[in-house]
This record gives C-alpha cells, sequence and structure tokens, in this order.
C-alpha cells in the first residue's frame, strides 16, 4: 500500500494567524502638541480554508505537507493606519473529504462540491488601537488590545469517494468484472484474492442519458471491522453511497451466510449503515442450470431484492440496472441522507498517520505590542502630551 498514489487518510496540524497588537501611538507634530492618540488596529489572522476541487481524486498533496500554517496579522500603526491582514492558508481537497478533530476523534466538517470553502479555523482578530478608548475624561489612553491568539488544531482527513452504488463481497466475487462490464472502469481483475487495492468508480449508462455512478472497493473478509484483511481501510468509501450492493458468487457454500457475514462487518464499522437501501446480486449464474437456480432462490435472505447475473455473458445486466435504478430514487431512499458520519475511533484509524509526531517551528519570536523600551519611551510622551 505505500507504492499506491491513492491516499484517502492523512493527518496534518493547522494554525490559523493570530491577530496584530492595536497602537498606541499618539499624534506628534510641531504645532500640534497635543494631538492626542492614533493609534491603529491590528490587522487580523490568516484563515484555515478547505476548498473542494473536483480535478483532485487524492489527498496525496497533503502526506507532503504536513504543516499548514496561516500568517499572523500585523500590528497597527500611526496616524490610525490599519495593520495588514496575515495571509489565509487554502487547502485543496478532493470532493467527499470529511474532516475529524484528530485528539477526539469528532467529526467536524465535509466537502460535497466543487469549489465549497469552509473556515476550518479562523484567524485572530485584530486589537483595536488607543484612538477607539478616548473620551472626555480620559483623552490620552495609553493602551490598545492585543490581537486575538492563533487556533491549532491536529485535524484527519478523510477521502469518502461519491457514489450511488457501493460493491459489497469478498474477494474474487466478480466485482471487478462487474463493474468493468457495466461501465467504461478498466479496474485491474486477476484470479487470486485482493487484486483490487484501492477504491474506483464507474458511470454506469442507464437507458439514454440517465447515469449513476458505481463504487469498487478492496473485497472484504470475515473479521474486517477488527482491522482483519484491507477492507477496513476502505469501508469509509461506502458510508457515502446511496444503495450497497452485495455480490456474492453462485458457487458459494450458503449465500446467506455469506450475505449475514458481510452485513455483520458493514454494521461493526458502523451501525447507521444497517439503514441504506440493499440489493443482493447472484454472479457467476452463467454456471447455474434452471434447477440450480430454483434452489438457490429458495434460500436467499428474505426482504432483500435479488437477481441473478453473469458479468461474462451479459446474463440479468439489464434486470440489475433497473433494480438499482429504482432503488436509488426510490422515496425513501430520497428521504434518507446518504451522508453517514461515524466519529473516529480506535478501529477507524490509519496507525502510520496516527503516530505520526508533528516536529512544530516554536523559535518564531511571539509578537508583542511594545517591548519594554518602546513602552517606556510611549509612557513619557503621553505624559509630557497630557502635562502640555
Amino acid at each position: 500500500m505505500a507504492e499506491s498514489n491513492f491516499i484517502d487518510y492523512v493527518k496534518i496540524l493547522c494554525r490559523s494567524g493570530k491577530g496584530g497588537a492595536g497602537s498606541r501611538h499618539f499624534h506628534r507634530a510641531k504645532y500640534v502638541p497635543k494631538g492626542g492618540p492614533d493609534g491603529g488596529d491590528g490587522g487580523r489572522g490568516g484563515h484555515i480554508i478547505l476548498k473542494g476541487s473536483r480535478h483532485l481524486w487524492t489527498l496525496l498533496p497533503l502526506r507532503y505537507q504536513r504543516h499548514v500554517f496561516a500568517t499572523d496579522g500585523q500590528r497597527g500603526g500611526a496616524g490610525r493606519s490599519f495593520g495588514k491582514d496575515g495571509e489565509d492558508r487554502i487547502i485543496e481537497v478532493p470532493v467527499g473529504t470529511a474532516v475529524f478533530d484528530a485528539e477526539t476523534g469528532e467529526f467536524i466538517t465535509e466537502i460535497t462540491e466543487d469549489g465549497q470553502e469552509i473556515k476550518l479555523l479562523r484567524g485572530g482578530k485584530g486589537g483595536l488601537g488607543n484612538w477607539h478608548f478616548a473620551t472626555s475624561t480620559n483623552r490620552a489612553p495609553r493602551y490598545a488590545q492585543p490581537g486575538q491568539p492563533a487556533i491549532e488544531k491536529a485535524v484527519i482527513l478523510e477521502l469518502k469517494l461519491l457514489g450511488d452504488v457501493g460493491l459489497v463481497g469478498f474477494p474474487n466475487a466478480g466485482k471487478s468484472t462487474l463493474l468493468s462490464a457495466m461501465s467504461a472502469a478498466r479496474p485491474k481483475i486477476a484470479d487470486y484474492p485482493f487484486t483490487t487495492m484501492e477504491p474506483s468508480l464507474g458511470i454506469v449508462n442507464y437507458r439514454g442519458d440517465k447515469s449513476f455512478v458505481m463504487a469498487d472497493i478492496p473485497g472484504i473478509i470475515e473479521g474486517a471491522s477488527e482491522g482483519k484483511g484491507i477492507g477496513l481501510r476502505f469501508l469509509r468509501h461506502i458510508e457515502r453511497n446511496a444503495v450497497l450492493l452485495f455480490l456474492i458468487p453462485a458457487d458459494s457454500d450458503d449465500i446467506k451466510r455469506d450475505y449475514d457475514i458481510l452485513l455483520r462487518e458493514l454494521t461493526e464499522f458502523n451501525p447507521e449503515l444497517a439503514d441504506k437501501s440493499r440489493v443482493l446480486a447472484i454472479s457467476k449464474s452463467d454456471l447455474l442450470d434452471d434447477e440450480l437456480r430454483e434452489e438457490i432462490s429458495k434460500e436467499l435472505p428474505e426482504g432483500i431484492p435479488s437477481v441473478f447475473i453473469s458479468a461474462v455473458t451479459g446474463q440479468g445486466l439489464t434486470e440489475l440496472k433497473d433494480l438499482l435504478w429504482r432503488e436509488i430514487n426510490s422515496e425513501e431512499n430520497l428521504a434518507k441522507s446518504t451522508m453517514t458520519h461515524r466519529n473516529l475511533d480506535v478501529r477507524h484509524r490509519v496507525e502510520e498517520e496516527d503516530e505520526f509526531i508533528f516536529h512544530q517551528d516554536d523559535d518564531a519570536e511571539e509578537e508583542l505590542p511594545l517591548d519594554d523600551e518602546d513602552w517606556e519611551d510611549e509612557f513619557w510622551d503621553e505624559e509630557d502630551q497630557v502635562n502640555g
């Protein structure tokens, strides 16, 4: 997996900019001995902004950019001059990216549309200059507001592919073959387990100009929700699907048992997946005669729409498309939210990412409103003006 360019889980450290301090300056001019306060406001710190981009399909760029820091706002100046705002940092991510707090695992937000922007961390506000605090009884305020501090947070970004139908099955169940037969996608197909090492999408054309998106993930084995195999790492992509297509080969010893195992692994990963619409397809049905098909039909799970198919011969594919399209557009399914998120726990984390150590740059000198020498000079200048 280390050689794959498909990165769907990454941990980064973000920090917004701190606000600039307000100025405590007093107006100085040759013929204006008591010019009064004219310290300007500090600039705001830069924001950390997430932006969706349809041109990205992986989180790979963030694998090599672990620190995303916005710049600080500058302090205010004389003559009520405002300090410059800090520069925002925009993090472009693929559509379908969810954000979690790296410490607590709590879900924060998600990007679902191209061009969508969300402020992940807000920059600190700049402090007010001393001219704001001048009153009839306090004409020479010697104080100004400091800028608000920066916000620092480690976050985990998870990419969840946006698909209408998610393929669920054991290794070598024929998921990749079905995807290649129903769409223009060309996933790797071979006769050994776990041929599919990363998710893939395919657009399925349906009756004219209609279409839907089908997603294929690596095969799931019993115990995947506990970390066995590689299915657990990619189960997050199923959370985005509106309909789950369970694919079980016709030569299975017990189709109902295999279906129950797959469903149990999904619900242990995320209990809310049990509420999604489900369809059962019996693949490799070209190996069956009419008598065997009738016997298998009696043992199928009840209450789940099913169809016998063969990706090689094309048998049942049209019926499968009709069934999937009906489930995708059913009133019950449209009423449900297809965006299902769960907070991260130990099972949902990627170990090498979770143990990543951030080396922060703490050598940057903290910006202060005034150092001791400036403060002393300012104090005496103010006293001179107050006393004439």
